[in-house]
């Protein structure tokens, strides 16, 4: 008995093992195709016969795609990270405090603010879009990084998941920091948030995502050339009369490859910050 027992949780183990190496290979084949047909030639992409990699890797093509003349793609790169870093920045100061003050500091209407944010979550982003747009372009903001960074920078969701963090904050070292004469924003500063790491590593890492995959409002505001985005940039190559292949799977690759390091490095965050933001109850 103890014997059939010990078989059947082998062959649980070895099924869940293959069920996970099945999902792990599905979920790494687009990665696998960009870096297959990036570094392939014309030829090879389009040939009715499939090769698992290129017979002769050509890593010319990475070098061909930063000296088209026709899709600045390095420009647009460190458009890109200027924005998303300073959208997630900008996110993260406005929605902690705004999260922080709806959860700690007294206030008669706090429940009202919050019902009137979360409700922001229910309008759709194209009923926004033509007055922000509209709004925008008599700043003179089109074609400008403001225009696509200031726009943005309020989340109704950071908001809640921040207040629903802060609502389990240990009100103890709150205390403590206003035993010692910190008044609520520097409690906040010193206190709150370096002892808030994870939930602001998860939110920051959701909004830098989404920020870099940005595309409708960088193509509508970002009309220059100098104000392209990464996305923006990809668009071209579906968009041109001439589709060079290779080159699109090179600039495809090379657009994600920030998004995987910014995970990679802050993944065990972001379970943890979700975990804790109580976002679940």
């Amino acid at each position: 008995m103890h014997d059939s027992h010990d078989a059947l949780a082998r062959a649980g183990r070895a099924l869940r093992l293959a069920l996970l190496t099945a999902l792990a290979a599905l979920f790494l084949l687009p990665f696998y195709l960009l870096v297959r047909n990036g570094l392939a030639s014309e030829a090879e992409i389009t040939a009715p016969g499939w090769t698992l990699f290129p017979r002769d890797p050509r890593w010319s093509n990475v070098r061909e795609l930063f000296a088209d003349p026709d899709v600045p793609m390095a420009h647009a790169l460190l458009n890109s990270a200027l924005i998303a870093v300073a959208t997630t920045v900008g996110t993260l100061l406005l929605a902690s405090l705004a999260g922080y003050g709806l959860a700690r500091i007294p206030y008669r209407h706090a429940n009202a603010v919050l019902y009137t944010i979360l409700g922001t979550l229910m309008v759709p982003a194209a009923v926004t879009f033509v007055p922000s747009f509209v709004l925008v372009s008599s700043l003179g903001w089109v074609s400008s990084l403001r225009g696509l960074i200031v726009p943005t920078l309020f989340s109704a969701f950071a908001c809640f998941v921040f207040r629903q963090y802060f609502l389990g904050f240990p009100r103890e070292l709150e205390d403590a920091a206003q035993v010692d004469g910190l008044g609520h924003w520097r409690t906040y500063w010193r206190v709150v948030v370096p002892n808030s790491r994870p939930v602001f590593a998860a939110v920051g890492t959701i909004v830098f995502i989404g920020a870099w995959n940005s595309f409708l409002w960088p193509l509508v505001i970002g009309q220059g050339r100098s104000s392209w985005t990464v996305q923006v940039a990809l668009s071209t190559f579906t968009t041109a009369q001439t589709v060079t292949v290779h080159e699109l799977f090179v600039a495809a690759a090379v657009s994600i490859l920030p998004l995987l390091l910014v995970f990679l490095f802050l993944q065990r965050y972001i379970v943890a910050g979700v975990e804790r933001s109580g976002i679940d109850d």
